[in-house]
């Protein structure tokens, strides 16, 4: 039978690096965003917001798994992330319970957790959001929580580190999820034949990393990358990046978005 998986934010930059990594002969990708998304084999393009209830209402139709990454990926003024990450997952969430969707991937983030002290970081851990930003993934959570307590939908949150195609900077050698391990964590919770609700760590098995893999390990998942491979190539790391999670550029400054 054919699987068909619906993914928000997919013109984005975790979109475009696990379309690829996605692709199944006996899966079809879903491709929502309000970009333009290359079409190909297997794949359906919807271009809409995840704001939008009724697009959402029609996305989700026949969908098996939806992977929700859209939304402002990085700090902005609250009334936009209000709108659109706050609001946009419940519009999500919404849809996927009545379209009778299995399970829902949530990208959450470290920035969930930003202003908790860079120490190993156990699955579970309290939010310390440390923007508007990580406040939208605390919420979005949350959501996640109430629509599998209420309506049983399968919700998992991945608290993603950095999911880029390599490290870059030292903080990376700590938070790196690779685009391969992505979506090795991915397939393994789509395999599940059902998780409940779980808030994971999305992490490589980095040499340096702080994240606990306890709680991703238990779904299947091994990670095969490490960011070591890449430690002679990134930039130094500032202080702040070894005091808080949620590293320097998050922490370290005060930005008035009202």
């Amino acid at each position: 039978m054919t699987q068909r998986v619906l993914i928000t934010g997919a013109a984005g930059g975790m979109g475009t690096l696990l379309r690829p990594r996605l692709a199944r002969p006996d899966r079809v990708l879903r491709l929502l965003d309000l970009e333009p998304v290359p079409p190909g084999d297997d794949v359906e393009v919807v271009t809409a917001s995840v704001t939008d209830p009724a697009a959402m209402a029609a996305a989700c139709q026949d969908v098996d798994v939806l992977i929700h990454l859209g939304g402002h990926s990085r700090e902005a003024p609250w009334a936009d992330i209000l709108a659109v990450n706050i609001d946009g997952t419940y519009r999500v969430l919404e849809a996927a319970r009545h379209a009778g969707v299995r399970l829902v991937i949530f990208a959450s983030s470290n920035h969930a957790v930003g202003f908790q002290p860079a120490a190993p970081a156990p699955d579970g851990l309290f939010p310390r959001p440390d923007t508007y930003y990580g406040v939208s993934k605390v919420a979005g959570e949350a959501l996640g929580s109430l629509y599998h307590d209420r309506y049983g939908l399968d919700v998992l949150c991945v608290r993603i580190g950095t999911c880029v195609e390599r490290p870059v900077t030292e903080r990376h050698l700590t938070t790196w999820l690779s685009p391969d391990d992505c979506a090795r964590l991915f397939e393994a919770a789509i395999a599940l034949p059902s998780l409940g609700f779980r808030v994971v760590w999305g992490a490589s098995g980095n040499t340096r990393g702080l994240y606990s893999l306890d709680g991703a390990r238990a779904l299947g998942y091994e990670p095969r990358d490490d960011a070591e491979s890449y430690a002679a190539d990134v930039t130094p790391a500032s202080e702040l990046d070894g005091e808080y999670l949620g590293g320097a550029e998050f922490c370290g400054r005060e930005t008035d978005f009202s």
